[in-house]
């Protein structure tokens, strides 16, 4: 039997721009699920440090401004009932996946998400870390294999891999067969190669066409001066891939490079293999640190302020059997 939904809820909301000192941990409304619509009960949810300053969480698709906003695009939980026309999902049904960037987030008791960017829950992960994987998870896929075309055998240079979406490339480039060079503060070392980079780069130190062989690809998580300094590593006719900023089409060009800039997109298929991926133990989610909800303000300032390996994740509700995750599950 399904549970009662209630008519409010409390929410982590921002009423004006200007960073998450201006978060206010409220009561508002439940959201109704529209057509195609699945509502949620949010068990964790997590968030891209830089999304308060994208567009999209501000306004709707048609550009009209829709504060106060609940931030948070990554979500596990719990299936609590079905919009008119959805199918494919059943209300109790364990589902993690991603919210629209144009509507609220899952930084709430509720959250009302499109069928179609919602799989069912990797089964031998908690909630907690399940909400660390289906944005970072979707960017590390698409970076290395729809934009990248990463190939068994090539070298792909990770920048900044000890981070949410670093942590899952370098997993998955591992998988595919590549040869997984990580980049990051001394401290990832351990961590990196645990996950599978063959070799690890202090990016603080030296230059790193010095510190390294030739690569077939860079995946960049960091921008700025580090991409520009990895361009002397790649080989003539390789890859460059970013998801922080457009690369300089001239210098590509004088290179000899193939190098692009995305964002990432919700996809159902990419969703339910990264989730059968961690379920074959392929893939492993790290959270670096887990905050409860009414602390989200803390939780984004901990992450922004760099140092912490993989994902900050909210736990909103207990795990299965009441258990609140409060310790580091990296």
């Amino acid at each position: 039997m399904a549970a009662t939904i209630p008519k409010t809820m409390r929410a982590l909301r921002l009423h004006r721009r200007g960073g998450a000192a201006h978060f206010r941990y409220e009561e508002t409304a439940v959201p109704l699920p529209a057509v195609g619509d699945v509502l949620v009960r949010v068990h964790a949810a997590s968030f891209t440090p830089t999304e308060l300053d994208w567009p999209s969480t501000w306004v709707d698709r048609s550009g009209r401004d829709r504060r106060p906003v609940i931030p948070g695009n990554e979500v596990s939980g719990v299936v609590a009932t079905l919009g008119f026309g959805t199918s494919g999902l059943a209300v109790g049904e364990e589902v993690y996946g991603v919210t629209d960037w144009y509507r609220d987030g899952a930084a709430a008791e509720y959250v009302a998400v499109e069928a179609r960017n919602l799989v069912p829950k990797p089964t031998t992960v908690s909630h907690v870390q399940a909400a660390a994987a289906p944005l970072a998870g979707l960017t590390a896929w698409q970076a290395l294999f729809v934009h990248g075309d990463l190939g068994s055998g090539q070298r792909v240079l990770v920048l900044g891999a000890a981070g949410g979406v670093g942590t899952f490339a370098v997993q998955l480039a591992r998988w595919a067969g590549g040869h997984v060079i990580g980049t990051g503060r001394a401290g990832a070392r351990d961590l990196l190669r645990e996950l599978g980079a063959e070799e690890f780069v202090d990016a603080g130190r030296g230059r790193l066409e010095e510190q390294l062989e030739p690569v077939d690809l860079v995946l960049d998580l960091v921008g700025g001066e580090l991409l520009q300094r990895s361009w002397p590593t790649v080989k003539a006719g390789g890859r460059l891939v970013s998801v922080v900023e457009p690369p300089n089409p001239q210098e590509a060009e004088r290179a000899g490079l193939q190098a692009r800039y995305f964002i990432v997109e919700p996809d159902r298929a990419q969703l339910a293999k990264l989730a059968g991926l961690i379920d074959a133990g392929q893939l492993r989610p790290i959270v670096g640190r887990v905050f409860d909800l009414d602390d989200g303000a803390e939780a984004f300032d901990a992450k922004q302020g760099g140092g912490l390996p993989g994902k900050v994740v909210l736990q909103v509700a207990p795990e299965p059997g009441g258990q609140r995750v409060s310790t580091v599950t990296a």
